[in-house]
């Protein structure tokens, strides 16, 4: 077994306060300071500097952790082999993702663990792209599917497999008398001048909305603010606005509202990809999991459901 401090350790470098790291592991961050005070005595070396309100590695930190990748990699991968030696022994498999993919591709994987695996359990927890990136280190996730933004962690982190799952297009959002909603696609362009509905600043939607206006060449002029894809709809029904929704949003019926696909070189969309920890991916709960949200993924693109019923 590696030693558990070590793992505590990672967790406290990516979330750089002691009180983040407790939160994640669920410990107090008492425990969190004892153990890393722990493991800097036994190894005569230190590890950690404040600073500000935070943590700053210390050098000797920084190669231990460097190095620790390669052995949670191989450890990731000894726990495949174990898990495939005993085919029928019962386990748990931990499924995050942002809110779309959460109630559009999860339930399916979900669905397809429970039926090739009737003796484990599969978790469903809906959770932002960094925070899903969280879960996994801290190991209380084993497969997320996040929408590639800046700030998360790059294709070649060390830590991670990653992979892409599906591009997700986004539609116009209009009201169903508005000149544009008669259209079969539009530009993004085209609405620049329309007054716009958008997520709240700092969330992963947002900033998509903002970098997808800056690449049609305008800055959209934000009437309103709305996190729930029902309030961005009752806004844009009472003509209050447009906004963007992708295509594998759910929108509540009952609204005079038309969604309008946007077309472009590149046409705007969210491109999802999945996360593990490096080195779980032949684990069987993991694996199964993988091919249930590839299919999900090609039957979405497919203009199929995404979450057919299993058994």
């Amino acid at each position: 077994m590696i030693d558990s401090r070590l793992h505590v350790l990672r967790v406290v470098a990516t979330r750089g306060t002691v009180t983040a790291a407790a939160r994640d592991l669920s410990y107090t961050p008492s425990a969190v300071s004892h153990q890393l005070r722990g493991l800097a005595r036994d190894l005569g070396v230190t590890l950690l500097e404040p600073d500000g309100r935070g943590v700053r590695l210390t050098a000797a930190a920084r190669i231990l952790l460097e190095r620790s990748d390669e052995l949670y990699a191989r450890w990731e991968e000894i726990h495949a082999e174990v898990a495939e030696a005993d085919p029928e022994a019962s386990g748990a498999v931990r499924l995050c993702g942002f809110s779309t993919a959460a109630a559009a591709l999860l339930p399916s994987v979900a669905a397809r663990v429970r039926l090739v695996h009737p003796q484990s359990t599969a978790r469903i927890i809906e959770a932002d792209p960094a925070e899903c990136f969280d879960l996994l280190l801290a190991e209380q996730a084993d497969l997320a599917v996040v929408i590639a933004v800046p700030g998360l962690p790059s294709t070649t982190d060390p830590r991670f497999e990653q992979e892409s799952v599906l591009d997700d297009p986004l539609d116009l959002l209009v009201p169903a008398d508005h000149p544009l909603a008669a259209r079969s696609s539009v530009l993004l362009r085209e609405a620049a001048d329309e007054s716009w509905i958008l997520d709240r600043p700092g969330s992963t939607f947002h900033q998509l909305t903002q970098t997808a206006c800056a690449t049609a060449g305008f800055s959209p002029f934000v009437a309103h603010e709305a996190a729930e894809w029902e309030t961005g709809a009752a806004l844009v029904d009472a003509g209050l606005g447009v906004s963007l929704v992708p295509r594998l949003a759910r929108l509540p019926g009952g609204y005079r509202i038309t969604r309008v696909p946007l077309r472009g070189d590149p046409t705007p969309a969210r491109h999802i990809r999945s996360s593990i920890r490096r080195g779980s991916r032949r684990q069987p709960l993991i694996a199964t999991a993988l091919t249930a949200l590839g299919e999900a993924a090609r039957r979405t693109t497919a203009g199929g459901p995404a979450a057919p019923s299993y058994g």
